[in-house]
């Protein structure tokens, strides 16, 4: 049988579609076998590429002279490019049945006997390339991430073991070296910051385990952030990617390295031509990261923030939806030290502009610790410039989140929801920081405005309408009090955000607007 892998974090979009990473792996368990994230092949072609033609009281395209074949390009970067093979030893439990036990039995049934382990090899599949001629090979993190042995097989001849030097799960890469006693053919960096929209590109790597593959097409889109990675900044192609290409290289017409294959987007599996690679400059500085010190060491600025929506830039009185809205300013952190405020809309980073989160966060996260970034904020409709020393990105920690059974203080009200003080029982039942001040959400009610707002039980409401408050009755009050839409500061696990509840339409508590 067969079926598709999608990442450790699962991204699942509309319409059924699923980002799936395209590592090809086989688990040989019981006789059987299971063949990972299969896809439908899609050969690419060879293109050729025309001027276009002119439109109607437009300026003609640039003719552009006629690409009758890749195979030089494939010739030069096809050596560079090869495939790794993965195993992770692992136990299978056999349950051993009473002789002539009917099927629908099981433990804890008269005479069932003990589990028996059985060991087995996972195996998996991926693509890499050859980054220096000493034998430095940049590859994905998922591709190797767990395994036990690691083999790099050359697109010629030769299989060497691999030592991990690094790997980077946010941005889902990780370097391998390998010793082969002789110099090795490395890849040509190309630059992804100048490559366009419509470039021609390859993909190179060994889907499906059938040997090195070459596939054609363009660049789609730029700058894509799909949710598989903490720091995203993916190239979209329409280059066939499959099951093994992981790893592998995309390169441009002339054969540099311009991407490092990655995932692809699709309901079942098949190829459907909208592929993703992590963009080289930023490979390549996760690649000497790890190389230098066997970490990526990043910027650090110390906000959590979050996207303006519509409703919040009405809200504030921002001109567009640009930015990075500031939830909430870690204390002691580089901003707090800068004097960024919640409320404060990032909008400028140095010299590039924000548009929203994922950009800032990965502006900061190229910034040097130690260095001096100027960042460009919104404050109650006012462009300020602050000057920030960064910091380094500390290593995180996930933290599990409590269920909490509550007493129940404040009244359901305009809002629809159970309030409660923050007093000792209720921090330690949610695990709410001393700092955090406000009233804690029991319950919200289904329907509501609170819910249609985003707010959830175990949540802590910080402000309203840009005021702190410390105690369920001033928040309810100050709902009770609106006389229109109320800005909402609220604390969770994940951080602090701002939220619009709409409350200009009444209608009963726990009801939603008509």
């Amino acid at each position: 049988m067969s079926t598709a892998i999608a990442h450790p974090r699962p991204a699942f979009l509309p319409h059924g579609r699923r980002l799936i990473t395209a590592t090809l792996a086989a688990l040989a368990l019981a006789g059987a076998s299971l063949l990972v994230a299969p896809k439908t092949a899609q050969g690419g072609e060879e293109r050729a590429v025309h001027g276009a033609a002119p439109v109607h009281g437009a300026a003609p395209a640039p003719a552009m002279a006629a690409v009758h074949s890749f195979a030089p390009v494939v010739k030069q970067v096809a050596p560079s490019v090869v495939t790794i093979s993965t195993s992770k030893n692992a136990k299978h439990t056999h349950l051993r049945l009473p002789e002539g036990m009917p099927r629908g039995f099981g433990p804890g049934a008269p005479g069932f006997g003990p589990g028996q382990e059985n060991p087995f090899q996972a195996k998996g599949q991926g693509s890499g390339v050859i980054v220096s001629a000493d034998g430095y090979v940049l590859t994905n993190h998922h591709v190797i991430d767990g395994a036990d042995d690691i083999q790099v097989q050359l697109a010629g001849n030769g299989k060497y073991p691999a030592t991990v030097i690094g790997t980077d799960a946010k941005s889902d890469l990780a370097v391998l070296k390998i010793d082969t006693g002789k110099t090795l053919p490395a890849i040509t960096f190309g630059d992804s910051d100048q490559i366009e929209v419509g470039d021609v590109v390859l993909a190179i790597g060994n889907p499906f385990g059938v040997g090195q593959t070459v596939t054609s097409g363009i660049v789609s889109a730029r700058g894509r952030g799909v949710g598989l990675a903490a720091y995203e900044d993916f190239i979209q192609t329409d280059a066939s990617i499959n099951p093994g290409n992981s790893g592998g290289a995309l390169v441009d017409a002339q054969g540099r390295l311009v991407g490092i294959n990655t995932a692809i987007l699709s309901p079942s599996g098949g190829n459907l031509g909208i592929g993703f690679a992590v963009p080289v400059n930023m490979a390549r500085g996760v690649m000497n990261s790890l190389i230098t010190s066997g970490k990526v060491v990043r910027g650090y600025l110390g906000v959590m923030v979050q996207p303006v929506s519509g409703d919040l830039a009405k809200a504030f009185k921002l001109s567009s939806e640009d930015g990075a809205l500031v939830g909430e300013v870690a204390e002691g952190s580089p901003a707090a030290k800068a004097g960024v405020k919640p409320g404060d809309v990032v909008v400028g980073f140095n010299a590039a502009k924000v548009g929203d989160p994922r950009q800032l966060r990965l502006l900061a996260a190229g910034a040097l610790p130690g260095t001096t970034a100027t960042l460009t904020v919104l404050r109650d409709g006012q462009e300020q410039k602050l000057a920030v020393a960064m910091g380094e990105l500390p290593d995180g920690a996930d933290n599990d989140t409590k269920d909490a059974q509550t007493k129940v203080i404040g009244a359901k009200g305009r809002l629809g929801v159970r309030l409660t003080d923050l007093d000792q029982e209720i921090r330690e039942r949610l695990d709410v920081p001393k700092q955090v001040q406000g009233a804690a959400v029991v319950e919200v009610m289904p329907g509501s405005r609170a819910q249609e707002a985003g707010l959830k039980p175990g949540e802590v409401i910080v402000e309203v309408d840009r005021k702190a408050l410390t105690t369920a009755k001033e928040v309810s009050a100050a709902v009770a009090g609106a006389a229109g839409d109320v800005v909402l500061r609220v604390w969770s696990k994940d951080g602090v955000r701002y939220v619009v509840a709409k409350l200009k339409e009444e209608g009963k508590p726990g009801e939603g607007r008509k």
